[in-house]
This record gives structure tokens, C-alpha cells and sequence, in this order.
């Protein structure tokens, strides 16, 4: 089964005060099935991120078709069981990463006894376990960008879309992330939309 579908998607943007409009995605088709690894690569505006912002729903394509589980990405059932990781997440600093977490955990529906096991299992995958009630504001960038993987992964979603997810790790936090992608299709998880 599909798990994401895109059909002869364009997107276009206005790039500047002239009203010139910039292509950024032109007629791009691909399907992700269930249990796939998919990455897009490419060059630095090449339109990766805006096909994620299209397919998370935060953007509409100016033409053709996106389908997330059988729905549109406007639909909010489209992202029950999405994890999203954004190229830059943007966390409110005064809280600790399990803190974070548990506030996901109950945006998600969780009840408090899948919550904890969820948070502490994910929480010693990434090495975060230790600084667990340390406050997101004192976190290197490698550190919130673990916190981040948590936050998309906490409430087992079936779909996972992380941008830029390596952006601030040191190489054995790269390995860690690329374990865990791999921990997660055998468990019968879609890794899709990796941004590298």
C-alpha cells in the first residue's frame, strides 16, 4: 500500500517585489510505499523542503495531487500517524526534553503508562536519557536535533518525515540516527522524506 502519493505535483512562488514567480517544484511524481526508506537529495533550493511542507499540508501545490494514507494533506487525518521533524525545530526552550515529549505524547492521545515507556525507550536510543530534566535553552544543536527525533517518534506514528535530519551531529549521532531509520522499517515503520 501507498503511503504517500505525489502526482504530477508544480509548486511556484512569488520571489520577489516584481512578482516574478519561481518555480520551485515542476511536475514531480513518486510514491512511497508502506515500510520504505525514501530520501530526496539535491542541491540547496532544488525544492526538497516544499515538497515536505506539501505533503505535511502546510502548503498547497498549485497543481497536481498529494495523497498521505489515501487522504489529503489538508485533511487532519492525514497526520494521525505522522512523526514530522522540521529542517529547523523550533522548541519552546524553558522546557526539558521530557517535558517536550509528554506534551507530544498528549497532543497524540497517549495514555500516562504508554507515554513514560515510549519517552524512556526513545530517550536512551538517542543519548538523551541523562540530561532528561536538563531545560531545552541549555542543549547543543546536535542535542535539540535528538530532541526533535524524539518529539516526531514519540507517539509511534507510522509515517516519518524528517528534514535536514543530520544537521548538527557529530558522526556518532549520525550513526545513532541512521540505526534507529533502520530499527524502525523493521518494525514496520515508513521513513520518508529524508533530507540530506
Amino acid at each position: 500500500m501507498q503511503e504517500i502519493l505525489i502526482k504530477n505535483v508544480s509548486k511556484a512562488y512569488i520571489s520577489d517585489f516584481k512578482r516574478k514567480k519561481k518555480k520551485a517544484v515542476g511536475n514531480v511524481s513518486l510514491s512511497i510505499e508502506k515500510v520504505e526508506i525514501f530520501g530526496i537529495m539535491g542541491v540547496n533550493g532544488a525544492g526538497k523542503s516544499t515538497i515536505i511542507k506539501m505533503i505535511m499540508g502546510f502548503i498547497k501545490p498549485h497543481s497536481g495531487q498529494i495523497l498521505v494514507s489515501g487522504k489529503f494533506p489538508l485533511d487532519p487525518d492525514s497526520r494521525n500517524k505522522v512523526g514530522y521533524l522540521p529542517e529547523n525545530p523550533y522548541f519552546y526552550d524553558n522546557l526539558t526534553v521530557r517535558e517536550l515529549l509528554m506534551f507530544s505524547c498528549r497532543a497524540s492521545g497517549l495514555d500516562n503508562k504508554t507515554s513514560v515507556r515510549s519517552i524512556e525507550i526513545l530517550l536512551k536510543q538517542v543519548g538523551l536519557y541523562a540530561e532528561q530534566n536538563q531545560k531545552l535553552r541549555t542543549f547543543s544543536k546536535g542535542m535539540t536535533q535528538r530532541a526533535g527525533i524524539c518529539f516526531a517518534l514519540v507517539h509511534d506514528p507510522d509515517i516519518i518525515i524528517l528534514d535536514e535530519l543530520m544537521t548538527g551531529l557529530d558522526p556518532l549521532g549520525r550513526k545513532m540516527v541512521i540505526d534507529l531509520i533502520w530499527s524502525l522499517k523493521r518494525r514496520g515503520k515508513s521513513c520518508s522524506a529524508l533530507i540530506f
